[in-house]
């Protein structure tokens, strides 16, 4: 048979060095010898399944980024929004999705009226309203996975874990998880903790600010409540992350929370926050799985695997050795004995062209150093696309004179 696109002699994610073919958009074959109408060879590189990122902002709102020009480099296909929208404003993250060359799954926030501001959405709990979000979710099944929830002292007042557990009541009315962020006390984390039920997911699951270690950390984890990474700008910390490790508290799931406050720093990408995990010890097939087959098993998303009638969702990396500076957000370096660096993207076969980010919003704090590296980023790019791209020499003389 003739494919549509085949990726030759790659080291597939859990098939070894072969090749990889793509028909009507998905996986049609894997193995040696495969023959199609578009092929690229790829040896040396490393194909996984499309990423899967668990936890990031692509809504309207003020934390809401573009996921298409981040996808097409990074190796991202699908990118869950958690919790950027509730019942009044998903129509508004419908449209992002819809729009989007990625795919978009959401969280839905228990809060109706979602992240349009910075903080504070769980505050007045006449927001929280359980009958709403159940019908929201039931009338969006195509859209909506789960719920999302925030507790912290800024998110929820003097409310403590009611938010949390009018979440529980709507997820449970719709059997889907709740996904759930911790931060700053009060409430304390433990009483968020054994609250949650086993494939529930607690996200920002080493934070340095919440600091899950314990009897209750161990408790969840052993009832089964999945632990996401949920870098953020402020969700993770080496120390607490390497304390986990040791403790046997082994994330199920990496994820960025990239969002317009972390996509400049401390988080930059999903492959990055990968290799911050790699540089604690994590092995890179596990790194991997973490960011593919488990966020995709955890919400019942397709894809995150490499088999036969998968959506042939997939990222080719370059894997490059060496000693490379990694951060926390906390400003904490580790270095990471290698890094991913992404050559392709593609959704349902489909290769994501380049795409240009847009600006920060002029509400998001950035450093003087930022600024200058944007700067220098769009001054880099601008005498790239103003030069000629070829000479003469390379040129064809489309519609030669007449003799």
């Amino acid at each position: 048979m003739i494919y549509d696109l085949v990726l030759r002699s790659a080291t597939v994610h859990g098939h070894g060095v072969t090749d990889l073919a793509v028909h009507n958009g998905h996986i049609a074959a894997i193995g040696p010898g495969l023959s199609g109408r578009v092929w690229s060879d790829l040896s040396g590189l490393v194909i996984t399944p499309g990423l899967v990122d668990l936890h990031t902002h692509v809504g309207p709102g003020y934390w809401g980024i573009d996921p298409d020009p981040i996808a097409w480099h990074t190796g991202v296909t699908t990118w869950v929004d958690a919790g950027s929208a509730g019942a009044y404003t998903l129509s508004g993250l419908r449209r992002v999705a819809d729009a989007a060359a990625v795919r978009v799954p959401a969280l839905l926030n228990i809060s109706a009226v979602g992240l349009a501001g910075r903080t504070g959405e769980s505050r007045d709990l006449a927001n929280c309203d359980v009958a709403l979000a159940i019908d929201t979710i039931q009338a969006n099944r195509d859209l909506i996975r789960g719920v999302k929830v925030r507790i912290d002292r800024e998110t929820v007042g003097d409310n403590g874990v009611e938010p949390l557990r009018r979440g529980l009541a709507a997820a449970s009315a719709c059997d889907v998880p709740v996904m759930v962020h911790i931060g700053a006390a009060p409430p304390a984390v433990s009483s968020v903790l054994e609250l949650l039920r086993p494939g529930d997911i607690v996200t920002h699951c080493a934070s340095g600010i919440a600091a899950p270690l314990g009897d209750a950390a161990s408790e969840a984890y052993e009832r089964g409540v999945l632990f996401d990474i949920g870098h953020g700008s402020g969700g993770f910390a080496f120390d607490v992350a390497e304390g986990q490790l040791g403790a046997g508290l082994r994330a199920y799931t990496i994820s960025t929370d990239l969002h317009a406050r972390s996509l400049h720093g401390p988080v930059f990408d999903l492959p990055t926050t990968l290799m911050k995990l790699v540089a604690i010890g994590l092995p890179l097939p596990d790194a991997i799985d973490a960011a593919t087959v488990h966020p995709a098993r955890a919400l019942g998303l397709p894809g995150g695997v490499i088999e036969v009638g998968a959506p042939a969702d997939l990222a080719v990396f370059r894997v490059e050795e060496g000693s490379f500076e990694v951060v926390d957000a906390h400003r904490q370096v580790r270095h990471a004995p290698l890094r991913l660096i992404n050559k392709a993207t593609y959704v349902g076969g489909t290769l994501l062209p380049p795409r240009l980010p847009a600006p920060p919003p002029s509400w998001i704090p950035l450093t003087e150093a930022q600024r200058a590296a944007l700067t220098r980023r769009d001054n880099d790019i601008r005498t790239l696309l103003s030069a000629p791209l070829v000479g003469a020499e390379d040129l064809a003389e489309q519609f030669p004179r007449s003799s």
